[in-house]
């Protein structure tokens, strides 16, 4: 009876890698993992599903479009579009048992009916902190958000990358100052100033009803800049009569003096008043992050204050502040910019290759290294020993020990650099210094 085969293949919008690029993948992600640890934030993992109502409680709109529906008897359930409405179901719940201010951090994967586009992806992976108060959170927290930014860049091996910074409150007491009472709009055509240029802002300001004169306001306003000192003394003297906007210049200068004593230098963080930030939630600082070399990529890392996290879950009041990477587009962008390119097709560091008879020897020196945190493998198969050097070679695995009789009666082993082609007959104690 024949077999119909189908053929292999995967839906459009999701990324499966090889091996190598795998690899790469996931040393970027224990590299974030990392960073968010080393600045005390605390590991959760939600479930993937959750309840419709949960997760759509503010209101479907663009969201309940994106969504995907999971049909499994009469429970309603989607597939989590972001990690942040998951973290204000999470922290609502457990409220009586999380030790605030809390720190935490969640690397998973999203879902989203994305228009199927190169780049746009369904299934992603994000990688999110979050500081949550109750009722209250010093805006000194704010300040180290940047600093956590500038640590994991870093560590991804980034140098030149720029936190562009800002304040919501300084935007809306600027737009009320003008009338202009519901900014909201304004500030989302403002969010795109670097997207679609100065004449589609001013075209579509128009559009939504600003006068000229205020659109000429408007944009002489966030064209303000020089370096942080210059535009915090300029919006000083504009001497704006505005509770909003002063509340907002004085949470931006003590978050500028602290991302300083934070240690984030001047050249990696600046103030630009064109970052608004698209979502309403978002209240006061926020941030976006670009690669210097590589502006075509946009921003690599964005988010901000927002003064209540919970409010369709809880009573309590919850402000926070947080970020987010998307990593899985980031890293998409990285390798097909040929920015970061993986080198290593293994994580093996050695290849034991026993001669004929000498398998048990083999296998009972890889549990002696593995003991020792060396990974090891054993070509367990038949075959030529150039097959079997090859097979190493392909992978790049940089060590080989070969174990035969000779190695076996002398306590020795047979050990070759693959990348100089220097062998030489050492025992177990040298083969754990050249590895170590």
């Amino acid at each position: 009876m024949s077999v119909n085969i189908v053929k292999p293949s995967i839906l459009p919008g999701f990324m499966e890698l090889t091996p190598s690029d795998q690899i790469l993948f996931n040393k970027m992600m224990d590299t974030i993992r990392k960073n968010y640890e080393k600045f005390g934030f605390l590991p959760i993992d939600t479930p993937l599903i959750e309840k419709s109502e949960v997760l759509l409680a503010k209101g479907g709109g663009e969201t309940e479009k994106q969504i995907y529906k999971v049909v499994k008897g009469d429970t309603d359930m989607s597939l989590r579009f972001d990690l942040t409405v998951p973290l204000a179901r999470y922290v609502a719940q457990y409220y009586s048992e999380l030790s605030f201010p809390y720190r935490r951090y969640h690397i998973g994967k999203v879902y989203r009916g994305e228009r199927n586009q190169k780049g746009r992806f369904r299934e992603f992976y994000q990688a999110d902190i979050d500081i949550i108060g109750n009722g209250s959170l010093d805006v000194i927290n704010d300040a180290e958000i940047p600093s956590v930014i500038y640590s994991t860049f870093k560590d991804l091996g980034f140098d030149s990358f720029t936190i562009k910074i800002n304040n919501r409150k300084i935007l809306s007491g600027f737009f009320n100052s003008l009338g202009i009472e519901d900014a909201t709009y304004v500030l989302r055509v403002v969010d795109k100033l670097e997207k679609i240029g100065v004449d589609n802002v001013t075209k579509e300001l128009g559009e939504i009803g600003i006068s000229l004169g205020n659109i000429e306001k408007i944009l002489e306003f966030i064209s303000i800049n020089g370096n942080n000192n210059i535009i915090l003394k300029e919006l000083q003297n504009l001497n704006i009569d505005n509770e909003l906007f002063n509340i907002g210049l004085d949470e931006l200068s003590k978050v500028v003096e602290y991302i300083r004593l934070f240690g984030v230098p001047e050249n990696n963080f600046v103030i630009d008043l064109t970052i608004a930030r698209g979502l309403d939630y978002y209240t006061g600082t926020v941030y976006e992050t670009f690669l210097n070399d590589y502006p075509s990529i946009g921003s690599v890392c964005s988010g901000g204050r927002y003064d209540d996290l919970a409010t369709y879950y809880t009573k309590q009041k919850l402000p926070g502040v947080g970020i987010s990477i998307g990593l899985t587009r980031l890293f998409y962008q990285l390798t097909e910019g040929g920015i970061i390119k993986s080198t290593d097709n293994s994580l093996t560091q050695v290849l034991i290759i026993p001669m004929e008879g000498y398998m048990d020897y083999a296998i009972k020196t890889s549990s002696l290294l593995r003991k020792e945190d060396i990974y090891t493998q054993v070509y367990l198969e038949e075959g030529k020993m150039g097959k079997k050097f090859n097979y190493a070679d392909k992978l790049n695995i940089p060590y080989v020990i070969v174990v035969g009789q000779e190695e076996a009666e002398n306590n020795k082993y047979s050990f070759r650099n693959m990348k100089t082609g220097d062998q030489k007959i050492i025992s177990i104690d040298e083969v754990l210094e050249c590895l170590k």
